[in-house]
């Protein structure tokens, strides 16, 4: 089930000639700039590229595309990493594209609420660079990653329940296809019913269609006023119960992030909290300074229905930062729960009326295991992870792991959920897709094909041809 590492092998000299002439001291062949892109937080082995190439603009990908193209050789765009189902892992070897130094923010319209970034550009970078003008880019996956990485996996995070995922947030892209031409899947303009919608199938694709160079995302302004509150509660359904009343009586959260026992065990320990480690609830509320008090007012009600502890909550900046340092933080915090212990991180999303069904007969599998896993996510919009700290000395701590992940997956099928809410499919999840949508898996390949005949494209992700 798990990949081998993939051993170099020597590119056509040619080719090796032609890239080094276009990119100099930008491209490289040492076997360590390899393994840092052969690699990521995913539990996999690692699988190198044979070279790796750092662009610095769409007129470059297109160099590098044709070439790579011409000689039969495999481009595997790469962002800054943090994928965890084996995304950018070169399955076939070839060339790993790095784009983290594009990284100019092109152009912003306020008046519009809008921006262009290139693909390198950081999500917090973005943000720095909005705030004075009362403007923020709100998907939030926890790790610092390039608006590009995040387009390509059809990231999400924290913020989901209010502001959507990344296909509500992208307008527009800037695509590298694999016969090296570059194309505009969109203008600006905030609906078009202009033939086929390209960005939305560029968004999840994984790199597998084309090569992301630039983004044009919808922005928000900053809310008048914002604050964090944190709810423990004696039981997990009494949580889930709390944000699932509060979403069906039209409470617009705008975080609201679930921690078990276990991850705030590990989240004290962590972070050098004292959050009583109980299952804990995390919330965001955004609006004016009254409909901010009103929306606390309500949920504190549901939660202290529900069984929750006392609603602390606070509007301070430096206090609220502290709080979401934590939570984005918690997959490193359960991996530490054991010293010299590997993570392996996966997602489930169900219809919010299953939620508290699917969380509690996971919880109960988690406390059947003989090796530490906690759950958290992002409860507001039916998604939920389960991360395990795995001894990387016990294989069978890895069958153990592959046995629950895999009945976790079929009970999020069975309540008509999906096999990941937001990692992707990359190298983890491929049987599950055909699992979850059967035929509609031939129309990708079809597509695949289409586009990239010669499979090229991150090879061996989402689906093998």
């Amino acid at each position: 089930m798990h990949p081998i590492v993939h051993e170099s092998r020597a590119l056509p000299a040619d080719l090796v000639d032609a890239l080094s002439a276009a990119f100099g001291n930008r491209f490289h062949l040492g076997e360590a700039m390899r393994t840092q892109h052969g690699q990521s937080e995913a539990h996999f082995a690692p699988m190198l590229p044979d070279a790796v190439v750092f662009a610095h603009s769409t007129e470059e990908v297109v160099t590098l595309v044709r070439l790579c193209v011409a000689a039969d050789v495999p481009i595997i765009p790469y962002g800054a990493g943090t994928s965890i189902e084996g995304n950018t892992a070169a399955a076939r070897g070839g060339v790993s594209v790095n784009l983290s130094e594009m990284d100019a923010i092109v152009a912003v319209n306020p008046d519009d609420l809008d921006c262009t970034v290139q693909a390198g550009v950081r999500r917090e970078q973005l943000n720095e660079h909005l705030r004075d003008m009362g403007l923020f880019f709100p998907i939030d996956p926890g790790a610092n990653a390039t608006i590009g990485g995040m387009a390509s996996t059809r990231a999400s995070g924290t913020n989901a329940v209010r502001y959507g995922t990344m296909r509500e947030a992208v307008l527009s892209l800037r695509v590298v296809t694999p016969d090296g031409r570059e194309i505009r899947t969109a203008r600006r303009a905030r609906k078009s019913a202009a033939g086929y919608d390209l960005t939305r199938l560029m968004i999840g694709a994984e790199g597998t269609l084309g090569i992301i160079t630039e983004v044009t995302l919808r922005l928000h302004g900053i809310p008048e006023a914002i604050s964090s509150a944190v709810c423990s509660f004696e039981t997990l359904s009494g949580a889930v119960d709390t944000v699932v009343q509060a979403i069906q009586i039209g409470i617009p959260l705008a975080r609201v992030e679930i921690l078990d026992d276990v991850q705030m065990r590990a989240v004290n320990r962590w972070s050098k909290l004292d959050y009583p480690e109980l299952t804990t609830l995390f919330f965001e509320f955004h609006g004016t300074p009254a409909h901010v008090a009103e929306q606390i007012a309500t949920v504190a009600e549901l939660a202290d229905a529900n069984g929750g502890g006392h609603f602390l909550w606070s509007n301070l900046p430096e206090e609220r930062s502290k709080l979401w340092k934590a939570r984005h933080e918690a997959y490193y915090a359960t991996v530490n729960l054991r010293p010299g212990a590997v993570g392996w991180a996966t997602d489930v999303c169900v219809p919010i009326s299953r939620l508290a069904e699917c969380i509690g007969d996971t919880k109960r599998d988690l406390e059947a295991a003989t090796l530490p896993a906690t759950i958290l996510g992002h409860v507001g919009d039916g998604n939920f992870h389960v991360v395990f700290s795995i001894d990387p000395h016990a294989p069978e701590e890895m069958v153990e792991v592959e046995a629950i992940n895999r009945r976790l997956v079929e009970r999020a099928l069975a309540m008509d959920g999906t096999c990941t809410g937001e990692h992707g499919i990359g190298l983890g999840k491929q049987d599950w897709l055909v699992a979850e949508l059967g035929d509609a898996v031939d129309m990708m390949r079809a597509i695949k094909r289409a586009l990239d005949p010669k499979d090229l494209f991150n090879p061996g992700k989402i689906f093998t041809l």
